[in-house]
């Protein structure tokens, strides 16, 4: 067994919520250790190749989850140095202001927050400066208010995104820049490292152009002498003192042996569904349910979104490179004909032959796939999905990871889908009499939890909630947690900003806490 070590504060996880604490605590000057369970994502070519990708998945982590029926799958997850931003599409959204707020959906309540927008505002700012956000405040009407613009300019649209953009607002809609953290400067190429390539949306970036957690945050805090990463070092359960208020010990496993590091304090950040996991898996005669789970909330009320690849096949050929440019939330709180929120859409990463067949149900021949991609505009449609107690992360005795998960306020997203599926068919008929578009669409499973939250909330009142409204555990004095799993709700925005902003605001509170 290792040696024990002691720190002044250990953060486990490296992605939006950890790497971006990390960031924030290593000035500070205190002894940081970090652990992470995943190795670095090689640079290679392999990063944009689709075959690498989407068919052999080799970026994948290799794990077996079963459902709440005991069926198994493999989940979509990854671990590495950066966690699932590695791979994540860079689409970084703030939340509405009324997303803090109750909001009542055709299914049900999606409650309130413990915090405000405005009282998350200022590191949503700070969150798009550290992560390279382009973008242009104004243009969506949702929007809430902005203390300054957004740090670097929209992204420009290709020919055929630019003209459904043109087309959209002519129909009265209100189209706008979709929010991308990529280092790119499109006025000086020749000193951009972004390159407007097509393998960025759920590729890595093999130039480590875009703002993931690796990039922006991880690798910069490690300048600091006193910040020391551990890789290939997953966590398996945290310890605490004999009256049980204080995490004392955290045992893992590295190299296939047992280590235990000690620090004042301990941040969990390794993503909604492992620190449920981890939490639960810590369970001692102090916390017979797990720790930190007096309100047996922890695991409980997991969110993914409800989301759905939407492909738009026309007769006209679509010859765009880097398509995630565009945004649409004309729906997202009603519609005119529908009193309850759908959601949000956005343009997705450009589709290719290669993608498509991992889509496919059946087999297809690649040149027929091929001329669909070329063909095809491809869009992401999320929905929120609400919070139910049912929904939930648990640990079978083999400590497993079972994920127990049954979907809800669906009307809202079928209703969604088909006013995208309305609105091109306007498109099409401003330049035709007849509508030739045919749309596809296939709704993500419980595999794809890129989008998880909610499993260890935050909450004013312990009896139901995990965490206090600076994220630390109301059952002990010294763990937080700042990865998705705070969320009370899960809006229906790309989770990562509001994970990242949350991590910048309980770094200041750390920091006060450190003096």
């Amino acid at each position: 067994m290792e040696t024990e070590k002691t720190y002044d504060l250990i953060i486990i996880g490296t992605g939006a919520g950890g790497g971006t604490l990390l960031h924030a605590l290593a000035p500070t000057g205190k002894k940081i250790l970090v652990l992470e369970r995943g190795g670095y994502l090689p640079q290679e070519k392999g990063n944009w190749e689709s075959q690498t990708v989407f068919i052999d998945n080799k970026y994948k982590a290799h794990e077996t989850w079963y459902d709440k029926n005991g069926k198994t799958f493999n989940p979509e997850i990854h671990y590495f140095v950066g966690g699932n931003t590695k791979l994540y599409g860079a689409a970084l959204l703030r939340f509405l202001s009324e997303d803090f707020e109750e909001i009542r959906h055709h299914d049900g309540i999606s409650p309130a927050w413990p915090i405000t927008y405005h009282e998350l505002e200022p590191y949503y700012a700070q969150a798009e400066r550290l992560y390279h956000v382009h973008g242009e405040r104004g243009i969506d009407p949702a929007e809430a208010r902005a203390s300054g613009p957004f740090p670097y300019p929209p992204l420009r649209h290709e020919l055929r995104i630019q003209e459904l953009y043109d087309d959209l607002r002519q129909l009265g809609y209100s189209p706008f820049p979709l929010p991308m953290g990529v280092m790119l400067d499109e006025d000086h190429p020749e000193n951009s490292p972004c390159i407007r390539c097509g393998t960025c949306d759920g590729f890595p970036c093999l130039i480590h152009a875009k703002a993931d957690t690796e990039v922006a945050c991880v690798r910069p805090a490690l300048d600091n002498p006193n910040v020391t990463l551990l890789t290939q070092t997953s966590v398996k359960r945290l310890e605490t003192n004999p009256s049980g208020r204080e995490i004392t010990r955290v045992v893992a496993e590295r190299n296939g042996e047992t280590v235990e590091y000690s620090g004042s304090i301990v941040i969990l950040s390794c993503g909604a569904i492992n620190s449920a996991a981890v939490l639960l898996r810590s369970a001692s005669d102090s916390h017979v349910n797990g720790l930190a789970n007096s309100s047996d909330m922890v695991g409980r009320h997991y969110m993914c979104h409800n989301n759905s690849a939407f492909v738009a096949i026309s007769q006209k050929p679509n010859p765009t490179v880097f398509q995630k440019t565009l945004a649409l939330n004309d729906f997202y709180l009603g519609s005119n004909d529908w009193g309850f929120p759908l959601g949000h859409i956005q343009t997705m990463g450009k589709a290719d032959a290669k993608k498509f067949g991992a889509a496919s149900p059946f087999p297809a021949p690649h040149i027929a796939l091929d001329q669909l991609a070329k063909h095809s505009l491809d869009f992401w449609v999320t929905s929120e999905d609400l919070p139910r107690a049912e929904n939930r992360v648990v640990v079978g005795r083999d400590g497993v990871i079972g994920l127990h998960y049954t979907e809800n306020n669906l009307e809202a997203h079928d209703r969604l889908n088909s006013k995208l599926k309305q609105l091109l068919r306007k498109v099409d008929r401003k330049h035709s009499l007849t509508s030739l578009t045919i749309c596809l669409r296939k709704k993500i499973p419980l595999r794809g939890t890129t989008h998880q939250c909610g499993t260890i909330r935050f909450g004013h009142d312990p009896k139901s909630s995990v965490l206090d409204v600076n994220c630390k555990a109301h059952d002990l004095d010294n763990l937080y947690v700042v990865d998705g799993s705070f969320f009370p709700s899960s809006a229906a925005m790309n989770p990562a900003l509001t994970i990242m902003a949350n991590a910048l605001r309980v770094a200041d509170h750390l920091k006060e806490r450190l003096q």
